[in-house]
Formats: structure tokens, sequence, C-alpha cells
């Protein structure tokens, strides 16, 4: 697994690939490796934190379970500036809201995934990135689905 890093208005991200996918994103400067898909993923993350990009296209790996993987596709098919909610997931897949914040909790490529696009029925939920509620509330407002905050 080689990774690489960028700073963004979050923090620093570092993301990894394996076999031709992407594997991971941390909130770490860690890295330092070269690969045209590397390369690709850190020029997506900067256009989407410039507001140029609404939709990441990297090819993903999400190691896991089955539910893991159907709880992270769920997410991917969550639009830009959209959100849902645990509740709206968990009738979606057939599970009760608690897996499914888990599974949330659990992503391994957050902001790509967004992860940060799941509210809780009366709030807004966990975020397990650093900085917590606040990095998620960043990236809502990033997106402009920050009126539903108010």
């Amino acid at each position: 697994m080689i990774s690489a890093s960028l700073e963004t208005p979050v923090g620093p991200l570092s993301v990894a690939e394996r076999d031709g996918a992407i594997v991971r994103l941390g909130w770490t400067s860690e890295g330092g490796g070269n690969s045209a898909l590397l390369a690709r993923a850190l020029d997506q993350l900067r256009a989407y934190f410039a507001g140029e990009l609404t939709e990441f296209d990297l090819p993903l790996q999400v190691e896991g379970s089955d539910f893991q993987r159907a709880v992270c596709d769920a997410m991917l098919a969550i639009p830009f500036g959209e959100t849902r909610t645990y509740g709206s997931f968990a009738k979606e897949l057939g599970a009760p809201p608690q897996p499914v914040g888990n599974a949330c909790g659990a992503n391994p490529i957050p902001v790509i995934i967004p992860c940060h696009r799941v509210l809780g029925a009366t709030g807004l939920g966990g975020f397990s990135g650093q900085g917590g509620v606040e990095t998620k509330v960043a990236l809502l407002k990033h997106e402009g689905a920050a009126s539903l905050l108010i």
C-alpha cells in the first residue's frame, strides 16, 4: 500500500492505494508515494475543496463486511449538497439504525465516500474524522448543505 497527502481546509489528508484502488483516507500528512492514481486522487480532492468538483471519480475498494460495503455504496449515492438520515439508510438496507451508524463511522474513505452527508434524525450524528462534528459541519457548509444546521 502506498499513500500521498495534501493540506486541505479540514487539515492534512492522506489517501492510500492498493492494487489500483483507493482503500483509505485519513487525517494525516503521511505519504510520499507516487502513482497515477494517487496523483488523480489528490487532484480531485484539491478540486473538491476549491469548489470545482462535486463527484469523485476514483476506483475505490472498501474493505470490510458486505454490510459495510452496502452502507458505503448507499453513501456514495448521496448527491453533493444533500443529506440523508441514518434512519432512511436503515430502511433502505433493511437494518436497524445503530449498525448503519456504526458502518458510517467505520467508513475507511471519508470525504470521498461522503459519510458527512448522513445525519441523525434529531441532530448531526457523529463524525469519525479528525475534528469530529466540527469537521462534519465544515464539509456540509462547503457543500452548501449548512441550511440544514440552522
